[in-house]
């Protein structure tokens, strides 16, 4: 292989990186500027969660069939088609001018998210077919993807300072269009099968079955639990999940073959990215909210408040993990990392109404850094034990796409949550942000509880498999879920 040739295989890889880094950008861009699009838009605390849980829900929804689709049609075209409609709808994002456009613009992004994360990683593993080129590669995705979180609120807090929140999604444009210009020219055209059927309706499904589960939650302190709304909305949801699993059951090329389930460690993997994701996306949401509105935070620092969680996060995620996982296993860090997030949530739950940085947000910070860094890797190395190596992208992609619904499901809940304690200190006396902590810290419990019973279940459940297949796609999860 030519200089050349390497030099253009690395340089596509930076374009791939590029790529990709744009959508784990608007992951957590989106958070510092929650207050912000609040206060110009006019969303309630519970209906500002849809600002975030339009983009993850048909993120994970679409997830696995993006990567279906770029098997069938070819890789790079899908990549391509990916960006940009992410650009397209980061465009629409930034003109929006009402709820329904934004929350709208959101869910398309969450498409081209999908299907450019989706495919991805496989033109990285045809780029770089020899071992040792193919871990440095790896490692270099990696590390982007995760340094991907800090660049985020960072970025978020600068734009939304200096210039509007709008800025967030527009910062996209020039990103997308050179992506798009660069990709034609250095990503290798590879062909796809052509040969088998795309189950849309099962992306379709299972995307509508949690829509209509979270509407319903977030919905539910305004018109009731248990009005004939609302549990018409949660049993219509219930349907369509179980219409899912029989579709899946059945088509001949299924969106995700239950197969994989019979998996004890994909199966375990599944239950712990729900749980911890309900908590980590909440923690993200409830703080940034909690930074601004209640001790007046500027946008800007915001973005500096989240910075040692995400350098901790980063470094655990690029190498300090591996080493734990390779000296104790997967389940000590697994278990510590998740019970070391659940304590940051808890001290959360004790910050007051005139709190300070160094001694009711740092502390807190810093765990939840620690603790996801730690368990980010043990999480996508225990589902890749014990399937074999021509299955782990699918059981990569299935963890992935719990995780992303995961964290949708259980945001809805902790924001209802917030709200619901927040109603009720306001309807006995309390004054408004004071009621407004009361309600965050009942959610941060809760997000706690969640945490902790994902560690319980990774520690109880997961076995320790003959072969590990996973190692080359450790990382994988860590990027995608910042």
């Amino acid at each position: 292989m030519t200089a050349m040739t390497t030099r253009t295989r690395w340089l596509a890889l930076i374009v791939l990186c590029l790529g990709d880094l744009m959508i784990v950008l608007d992951t957590t861009i989106v958070n510092v500027a929650l207050p912000s699009i609040r206060a110009d838009l006019g969303f309630t605390q519970t209906s500002l969660a849809w600002v975030v849980n339009a983009y993850m829900l048909t993120f994970g929804g679409f997830l696995l069939l993006g990567g279906r689709l770029g098997d069938l049609f070819g890789s790079r075209r899908l990549f391509l088609l990916g960006i940009s409609l992410f650009t397209l709808a980061s465009l629409a994002c930034g003109v929006s001018t009402t709820q329904g456009l934004l929350v709208a613009s959101r869910a398309v992004q969450g498409v081209g998210g999908a299907v450019v994360s989706a495919v991805a990683f496989s033109l990285i593993l045809n780029l770089f077919t020899e071992p040792g080129e193919r871990a440095k590669a790896m490692g270099f995705f990696g590390f982007v993807m995760s340094g991907g979180g800090t660049i985020g609120v960072l970025l978020g807090g600068v734009l939304t300072d200096l210039l509007t929140w709008h800025w967030i999604f527009l910062v996209n444009l020039p990103i997308g269009v050179a992506v798009f210009a660069l990709s034609l020219r250095l990503l290798p055209a590879v062909t796809g099968s052509r040969d088998g059927r795309v189950d849309v309706a099962g992306a379709v499904t299972v995307t509508a079955a949690l829509m209509c589960a979270v509407y319903a939650i977030v919905k539910g302190n305004e018109v009731g639990w248990i009005t004939l709304r609302t549990l018409g909305l949660l049993g219509v949801a219930a349907a369509l999940l179980v219409a899912f699993v029989v579709r899946e059951s059945r088509v001949a090329a299924p969106l995700m073959p239950l197969r994989i389930f019979r998996s004890r460690n994909v199966s375990t993997a599944n239950v712990v990215g729900i749980l911890w994701s309900a908590a980590m996306f909440a923690w993200f949401f409830l703080v940034a909210l909690y930074l601004q509105l209640v001790l007046g935070y500027g946008p800007l620092e915001v973005g500096l408040a989240f910075l040692p969680a995400n350098l901790i996060m980063g470094a655990f995620s690029v190498g300090l993990s591996a080493k734990l996982v390779m000296r104790f296993g997967v389940k000590p860090p697994l278990a510590t990392g998740l019970l070391l997030a659940a304590a940051g949530l808890v001290l959360f739950a004790r910050a007051p109404l005139h709190g300070s940085f160094v001694a009711h947000v740092l502390p807190g910070m810093v765990l939840g850094g620690i603790g996801a860094g730690m368990a980010f890797n043990p999480l996508l190395l225990a589902a890749m034990s014990d399937v074999e190596q021509h299955e782990s992208g699918l059981a990569s992609g299935v963890v992935n796409t719990a995780f992303m619904m995961g964290g949708a499901l259980g945001l809805a809940v902790l924001a209802s949550v917030a709200a619901s304690h927040t109603d009720s200190l306001r309807a006995s006396g309390d004054a408004p942000l004071a009621a407004l902590v009361g309600g965050y810290h009942v959610a941060f419990v809760v997000g706690a509880l969640f945490a902790a019973a994902a560690a319980v279940v990774g520690a109880v459940f997961f076995r320790t498999a003959p072969h590990a297949a996973g190692e080359h796609v450790s990382g994988e999860l860590a990027p995608e879920s910042l």
